[in-house]
């Protein structure tokens, strides 16, 4: 018996879904895969089957979750994949409370309408718009992967579905990153071939007004340079004593943000350039000494540049800041003699290298086996996350070499989505084709193909790299890497697939006003799926 497939279903499924409150790390992130789980159970199929029906452990105690519908002895096997995770509530203030009961929510903002923003007044007033956090992202692409999964059931596909939904996709991506071996081995226990992911996460307009329908062929790509700024701490009434590295993170800040150096157009696409996500001196108490260190971390987001070329971007932004920070000290020291007239400053020199460099420099010092043996003490301790706990690694080798202070070191942090892409795969190029005419001829409405996926999604652990360069570069200078955290690039290779996304119509994700709209999602948008299944199901070799 199908549940989950006329509009009114959908819309009840969905806000079943949106009740569990999975914040990610939050314990209703651990309950509602345990509720998929027990709708999915109910299923004659996975009673019959029930090894087809899984709960995978995280590290953490987490689970992700995977539902695979056989078809006889066939191979051929499309992935839908999605997360169940969404991001806090702080920001729907007074109506933090009706954030998860999306239809008393919505009902409250048509109450509010008149004081609302005219986009949001005019999508209220349609009648088909459900408001509430993950209504967009991306609960309503779950919901559609599980009629999806029902369809299945019913003898729909000439191949086999797999459902997999994951966990942590707001934060580092822990849930797809365990998922890879969970995929491998399915792979090789039931005899997959897996001729594609089909993605669900919702259509992201590129300007206020957008009113494009898009589709995707691949997915962002998103580094974390973090900048470890080692100055020398002084008492407040020496300033010109020490360098404070608050005034190096400034002019770090001044090079980095929004530098259109970064800004990447390729077609349509232009990713937006680097934002700080965090800057702080690491400084535990107030004392009128000076911070020894300070840390910044930018979101540098990327589509076919090489991460070579980013990083070389990074030290050249990095050692024009060293230099000002250089020159504008000096200039600082020279006015300040004009009132003391026996003061004199030496020159400073600030330091710039990557986290390898000074790795090899503190392994010069004291001996890899030093080295090794206080990275492995910190991780046994370890109870930071994954920023904190990467700076913490860096700091600690940066007092092995203190001398060489005042430096800044570049780094990088989880999470790290690689850019991938299939918009040139002839084989995703015929099913788009195929699902633009279905739309066009048979709702009168064209699909706008775009190549990348810009909201970042866990399809770079699984598509094709757009970008030739090597990671290797990224990996060694990456602390956490093989200290409690491994970037899997030997899975990846193996279940690299062709990509895309197909999702629903919603806006402003993140936002105390997330919605998604139900006519073109839960009316047109089961029918368009089901017809790009069957496409990518046909045999390619």
């Amino acid at each position: 018996m199908k549940n989950w497939q006329t509009k009114e279903e959908l819309t009840d499924l969905l806000c079943s879904l949106i009740n569990h409150q999975s914040i990610t790390g939050s314990t209703a992130e651990i309950a509602l895969p345990e509720y998929i789980h027990h709708l999915l159970a109910q299923k004659n199929y996975f009673l019959r089957n029930d090894h087809h029906l899984k709960l995978h452990p995280l590290d953490d105690g987490r689970r992700l979750l995977t539902a695979l519908v056989k078809k006889g002895n066939k191979k051929e096997t499309v992935i839908l994949l999605s997360h169940f995770d969404v991001v806090g509530v702080e920001d729907y203030g007074s109506l933090q409370n009706l954030a998860f009961h999306p239809r008393e929510l919505t009902q409250e903002m048509k109450r509010l309408k008149d004081e609302l923003p005219d986009e949001v007044r005019k999508d209220i007033e349609t009648g088909e718009w459900l408001f509430g956090r993950g209504s967009m992202d991306m609960k309503a692409g779950l919901t559609l992967h599980m009629s999806l999964i029902e369809q299945a059931i019913d003898d729909e596909f000439d191949g086999n579905i797999l459902l997999v939904t994951v966990p942590d996709e707001e934060v580092n991506s822990q849930g797809m990153l365990t998922a890879l071996p969970v995929l491998n081995q399915l792979k090789e226990d039931e005899d997959l071939v897996y001729q594609a992911c089909l993605n669900g996460e919702p259509m992201f307009s590129k300007y206020p007004g957008d009113s494009a329908y898009y589709v995707y062929a691949g997915s962002i790509g998103k580094v974390l340079p973090g900048f470890y700024c080692y100055g020398k701490e002084s008492h407040v009434g020496e300033p010109f004593a020490g360098i404070n590295p608050n005034l190096m993170v400034s002019f770090l800040s001044q090079h980095l943000e929004l530098n259109e150096a970064f800004i990447e157009k390729i077609d349509d696409e232009v990713t937006p350039p680097p934002v700080s996500l965090m800057q702080r001196d690491l400084k535990e108490e107030y004392s009128v000494q000076t911070p020894n260190a300070a840390i910044s971390m930018y979101n540098v987001l990327y589509l076919k540049q090489t991460f070579d070329e980013i990083n070389k971007k990074l030290l050249a932004s990095t050692k024009m800041a060293a230099q000002e920070i250089e020159s504008y000290v000096k200039q600082k020291a020279d006015n300040y003699a004009k009132f003391a007239t026996d003061f004199t400053m030496p020159n400073i020199n600030i330091s710039v290298m990557m986290y390898e460099d000074l790795y090899a420099e503190a392994v010069k010092r004291y001996g890899e086996h030093e080295v090794v043996r206080r990275q492995n003490l910190l991780v046994s301790q370890r109870d930071k996350g994954d920023r904190d706990f990467s700076t913490l690694l860096v700091q600690d080798l940066a007092y092995m070499c203190k001398d060489l202070a005042p430096m800044i070191i570049l780094f990088y942090s989880p999470p790290f989505y690689p850019a991938v892409s299939s918009y040139d795969d002839p084989y995703i190029k015929d099913v788009m084709d195929h699902v633009r005419t279905y739309t066009s001829s048979t709702y009168e409405m064209d699909l706008t193909v775009a190549e990348f996926f810009t909201g970042l999604s866990d399809l770079s652990f699984l598509g094709p790299v757009s970008s030739k360069g090597k990671l290797n570069q990224l990996t060694i200078n990456m602390p956490l890497q093989n200290n409690g955290f491994v970037f899997p690039e030997d899975i990846m290779e193996k279940l690299t697939m062709p990509i895309l996304n197909i999702g629903p119509l919603g806006k402003a994700p993140h936002q105390w006003t997330e919605r998604v709209e139900l006519v073109y999602s839960f009316e047109y948008l089961p029918h368009i799926l089901t017809k790009a299944i069957h496409r990518l199901l046909i045999p390619t070799g």
